[in-house]
């Protein structure tokens, strides 16, 4: 019995610390140029099923015709999905001009 109880926890354990942060990588006519960074945060709940606030790439480029935006899993924000038990799920946008 301890040693299943020992094996469950070791697998858990890796399984924990394999997860990856994820990116997605998109970019809008010829991609970002100048180097101008804009951030911001999405909100959602329950893993990400229930959106509360999401940010607009097109708006936060501010009318550029070139951007690249990137949206991830940043290590805080799954810190955050983590601690509240997937009941908050944040994710961070990038606007590159």
């Amino acid at each position: 019995m301890k040693k299943n109880v020992l094996k469950a926890a070791l697998l858990l354990s890796i399984s924990v610390v394999m997860t990856s942060c994820f990116t997605l990588t998109y970019s809008v006519g010829e991609g970002a140029k100048t180097g101008v960074v804009v951030q911001e945060k999405n909100h959602y709940l329950i893993y990400g099923l229930a959106p509360i606030k999401t940010s607009d790439p097109t708006k936060m480029a501010g009318g550029a015709k070139d951007y690249t935006v990137t949206v991830q899993h940043t290590f805080v924000d799954g810190l955050l999905n983590a601690i509240t038990g997937g009941i908050y799920s944040p994710t961070t946008t990038t606007v590159r001009k």
